[in-house]
C-alpha cells in the first residue's frame, strides 16, 4: 500500500482534505495487520478508521456493533459515497438476509455490519469460512468490560474471534474508557499486543452546564428558549417522565416526540426517523434512545435527571454537536435523583462486586456535579485524558459564572448529628423538618421534637438544607441506604466533619441565571448568523438537500452536513472543480448532486456593477 493511498481515499470518497488527529496512524496500523485499540470521542471520526482500511485491503471487513440504528445510518451514508456496504440484523426479512449473504459470498461487499450475538452463530461462521475477511472492527468495545458503562454479556464471546480469524487484524473502538476499562477490553477480547491510540476526550464545541433542580419544567423552558428551531434530546429517567415532558413540550409549541422501550416498535421507529429526517424535532427519551444515532446537527442534549455515571453522561452528551458546531450539554439534578439512583443500584440483580463499581461511579458523577473549578478539566481528568488542558476552558458554566463558596462546616455537623440522632433511618425531608423545628405528625409520632437537634437549623431555609444534604451525599459524607428504604446513613468519612477535623466549603445553589445572559457569554450559533443574502442561499440549499434526501429515502445529513452547506455559502463555487474543494464533497456526491447545488448557487450569484458595465 502506498503511503498516500489512505489520504487519496479520504479525499476522493469522503471529500475531506486531511485526516484528523491520529486517524492516519490508526489506519496505517490496521492495514499493517496489527490489532489496535482506539479511544476516540463521539464525533471524532472513529468510523473512518475502519472504513478506509476496508477499501484498501482485499476482502470483506466485518463491523461488530450492537446498534441497529448505527448499522442502518452508516450503510446509507456509505452507499451514498459509492461504497458497497450492508448489514445483517433482525430488521431484515429472510429474503433480504439471503441477498446480503449472497453478495458477501460473491465478493460484492466492502463492509458488513453485524450484531455480536449473530456473529458467532454457526451459520454466520459458515458464511465467513467461504469469504476472505480482511478486518474485524469491534465498535462500542467498552461493552465487553464490567468497568464500562454499558456491559453486555454477548460481547464476552468475542474473544473467540482470535481463533476464528487468526490472521485477521482486529480493531476495538470506543468513545468512553478509562485506564481500567481499556485494560479490560484488551484482556476480554484477547487482543494480540495491540497498538493503542487515545485521541482525547475533549469536545471543545460543547458547553457543559449543571443546575440544581428546583422547577424542572420551568428551567427546561428557559433553556429551550436559547434553542428555538434546533434539534435536541431531552433525557429522563423514567418512561412516565418521558411521556409527561413530551406532552407538555407539545403544549408549549415544540415538536416533541417520546421514545422509550415501552412504546410499540413501529412508533419508536417512526419517532426516530422523524428526528433524523426533520429539522427542529426534540426527542424526549430514556437512555433507550441515541446510541448509534449519527445525526450531526443535534444542538443540545438536556438531562432532567441524573444519569448513572460519568461514562453514560459523556456518551449521551456526545450525541450533541457531532458536526463541530456549538452545542449544549445541560443537566438538572437534585437530592431525589441521588436517592433514586442509589436505590436502583441496590435493587439490581448484579453481583456485589459490580454494585460496588456502580456505587463508586455514581459517587464520582455526583462529585463532578458539585465542582467549583473548571467542569471540563474535571471531566477530562476523570478519563485520565493526557491531553487535558492545564488552564480552565472558559467554556463551561463554572468558568463563565464561577460559584461562590461558603463555610458549611457547622451546618454539616448539625445535619450529620441529626441523621445520627434520628436513628439513620429517615430521608432528608424528615431530617430537615427536625432541624428546622417543624412540629408535624411524623415528628410527633417518633418524638423527635425531644431530640437535641430539634430546631437547631432554623437559620437555613428548606431549600438551603436540601442543598447541604445533596452536597453531603455528593461528597460521600452520607449515603442513601436501600435496606432502610432510602434512609440516610453516616459514612466513615463523616467522623472528620463531626469532630471538626475538616473544614467543609460548599457551593450555594445559584439563583436563576438568565438564559439569554448565558448565551451571550459563550460561543453559540449566533457566531454563525449569516447576512440576509447568505441566509436565503442557506435556506435554498437546505430545501434542495431535503428534496434530494426524500427522493433517496435517507436523512438530509446523509446528502450533505450543515457544515458542508456553510462551506458552499461561504465560497460560492462556480463549477465542479470548485465544489469539490468544499469539505464533505467527494467524487460520488459530486456526480450525484453537484450540478443541482451549483444551480442553486448560480441563482444567488449577483453580478457586480463593474461586471455589468
Amino acid at each position: 500500500m502506498r503511503k498516500d493511498e489512505p489520504l487519496r481515499v479520504l479525499q476522493q470518497v469522503y471529500g475531506y482534505k486531511e485526516f484528523r488527529g491520529q486517524q492516519a496512524a490508526i489506519i496505517n496500523a490496521v492495514c499493517a495487520g496489527q490489532d489496535t485499540l482506539v479511544i476516540m470521542p463521539t464525533g471524532g471520526g472513529k468510523s473512518v478508521c475502519y472504513q478506509i482500511p476496508a477499501l484498501l485491503l482485499e476482502g470483506l471487513a466485518i463491523v461488530v456493533s450492537p446498534l441497529i440504528a448505527l448499522m442502518r445510518d452508516q450503510v446509507e451514508a456509505l452507499n451514498q459515497v459509492g461504497v458497497s456496504a450492508a448489514y445483517l440484523n433482525s430488521t431484515l426479512t429472510r429474503a433480504a438476509q439471503q441477498d446480503v449473504e449472497d453478495r458477501a459470498r460473491r465478493g460484492e461487499l466492502d463492509l458488513l455490519y453485524i450484531a455480536p450475538e449473530r456473529l458467532l452463530q454457526s451459520d454466520t461462521l459458515a458464511l465467513f469460512s467461504r469469504v476472505r475477511v480482511c478486518l474485524v472492527a469491534i465498535d462500542e468495545a467498552h461493552c465487553v468490560s464490567a468497568w464500562g458503562h454499558d456491559f453486555r454479556q454477548d460481547y464476552l464471546a468475542l474473544n473467540q474471534l482470535r481463533s476464528v480469524f487468526p490472521d485477521t487484524p482486529r480493531l476495538a473502538l470506543t468513545a468512553t474508557a478509562d485506564q481500567r476499562t481499556q485494560a479490560d477490553i484488551v484482556d476480554k477480547l484477547d487482543l494480540n499486543a495491540p497498538q493503542r491510540f487515545t485521541h482525547g476526550f475533549d469536545r471543545p464545541n460543547i458547553y457543559y452546564s449543571v443546575q440544581a433542580k428546583s422547577n424542572a419544567k420551568k428551567q427546561l423552558l428557559s433553556f429551550l428558549r436559547t434553542h428555538n428551531g434546533d434539534s435536541g434530546i431531552v433525557y429522563c429517567l423514567s418512561r412516565r417522565s418521558v411521556e409527561s415532558i413530551a406532552s407538555w413540550l407539545c403544549q408549549q409549541g415544540y415538536v416533541a416526540l417520546p421514545y422509550h422501550a415501552g412504546l410499540d416498535t413501529a412508533v419508536r421507529q417512526d419517532h426516530q426517523d422523524r428526528f433524523l429526517r426533520e429539522d427542529g424535532v426534540i426527542v424526549v427519551a430514556t437512555i433507550a434512545f441515541g446510541m448509534g444515532i449519527d445525526k450531526p446537527d443535534v444542538r443540545f442534549v438536556a438531562h432532567l435527571d441524573l444519569p448513572k455515571n460519568m461514562e453514560a453522561y459523556y456518551q449521551e452528551t456526545g450525541r450533541a454537536g457531532r458536526d463541530g458546531l456549538p452545542a449544549d450539554a445541560w443537566m438538572l439534578y437534585g437530592l431525589q435523583d441521588v436517592v433514586r439512583l442509589s436505590r436502583m443500584v441496590d435493587e439490581s440483580s448484579a453481583a456485589m462486586a459490580q454494585k460496588q463499581i456502580e456505587r463508586s461511579k455514581l459517587t464520582r458523577l455526583l462529585a463532578w456535579c458539585e465542582v467549583t473549578t473548571c467542569r471540563r478539566q474535571a471531566l477530562l481528568a476523570y478519563f485520565d485524558d493526557p491531553t487535558a488542558a492545564q488552564t480552565p476552558c472558559g467554556h463551561c458554566d463554572v468558568c463563565v459564572h464561577p460559584p461562590a463558596t461558603w463555610d458549611a462546616t457547622e451546618p454539616a455537623q448539625k445535619a450529620l448529628s441529626c441523621v445520627y440522632r434520628t436513628g439513620q433511618r429517615f430521608g432528608a425531608g424528615h431530617v430537615i423538618d427536625v432541624l428546622r423545628g417543624q412540629l408535624n405528625d411524623k415528628v410527633e409520632k417518633f418524638a423527635h421534637q425531644a431530640l437535641s437537634t430539634f430546631g437547631i437549623g432554623r437559620d437555613l431555609s428548606e431549600r438551603q438544607w436540601r442543598s447541604v444534604f445533596r452536597q453531603l451525599l455528593a461528597r460521600g459524607f452520607l449515603q442513601a441506604d436501600h435496606q432502610r428504604f432510602g434512609g440516610l446513613v453516616l459514612t466513615p468519612e463523616s467522623k472528620a466533619i463531626l469532630r471538626g477535623e475538616t473544614k467543609l466549603m460548599l457551593r450555594p445553589d445559584a439563583d436563576k441565571v438568565d438564559a439569554e445572559q448565558v448565551k451571550a457569554t459563550r460561543t453559540t450559533r449566533s457566531d454563525y448568523v449569516l447576512p440576509l443574502e447568505d441566509e436565503d442561499l442557506m435556506q435554498d440549499l437546505k430545501a434542495l438537500r431535503g428534496q434530494l434526501a426524500s427522493a433517496a429515502n435517507v436523512p438530509p445529513y446523509v446528502v450533505f452536513h450543515d457544515a458542508t452547506l456553510l462551506g458552499i455559502v461561504e465560497h460560492r463555487p462556480r463549477n465542479a472543480d470548485e465544489l469539490l474543494e468544499i469539505s464533505g464533497v467527494g467524487q460520488a456526491k459530486l456526480k450525484k448532486y453537484g450540478e443541482d447545488f451549483l444551480a442553486v448557487v448560480r441563482t444567488h450569484t449577483m453580478t457586480t456593477p463593474a461586471e455589468q458595465s
